[in-house]
């Protein structure tokens, strides 16, 4: 298989099979319950993950964590926030990367690690599964799903 086509083939798979879609499950926007952010709108969390600006409404520096490319909670969480693909938010921090505006989130290894780094880091944002969400951090947003 072409490298090009597996991004758009667990897209697509993501996407279109209802088991691949629930797989995800509930999507949820978490912070540092230190920082201080009580709810963040769509908005606010779209300029931090596109690094638009990297401050919380407060004022206090965002530190944007996400999953590695392959996973499909990254696949959902920018489809469910801005209706991109991986490709294109690969081609989109391509663009800015080039142009020296900013730098991507973070990339954590695994859920796990995700919301240790989040738990531990009063600055930190990032996206989980509710199911894997405990005490040591909050949730600001919640991401519906969204159809194609």
């Amino acid at each position: 298989m072409k490298p090009r086509l597996l991004p758009r083939l667990r897209l697509a798979l993501a996407l279109l099979l209802p088991a691949a879609g629930q797989a995800a499950g509930d999507l949820v926007v978490v912070v540092n319950p230190r920082s201080g952010v009580e709810k963040l709108s769509r908005e606010d969390v779209t300029n931090i993950f596109l690094g638009r600006y990297r401050q919380f409404p407060s004022g206090l520096t965002a530190v944007p964590l996400e999953l590695p490319q392959e996973s499909l909670e990254r696949t959902q969480f920018y489809w469910r926030l801005v209706g991109k693909s991986p490709a294109e938010i690969n081609a989109y921090w391509a663009r800015v990367i080039f142009s020296g505006r900013t730098s991507p989130p973070l990339q954590q290894q695994s859920p796990d690690m995700l919301l240790n780094t989040v738990a531990s880091n009063r600055g930190a944002i990032g996206y989980l599964d509710r199911s894997r969400v405990d005490g040591r951090v909050k949730v600001v947003l919640e991401l519906e799903n969204r159809t194609p």
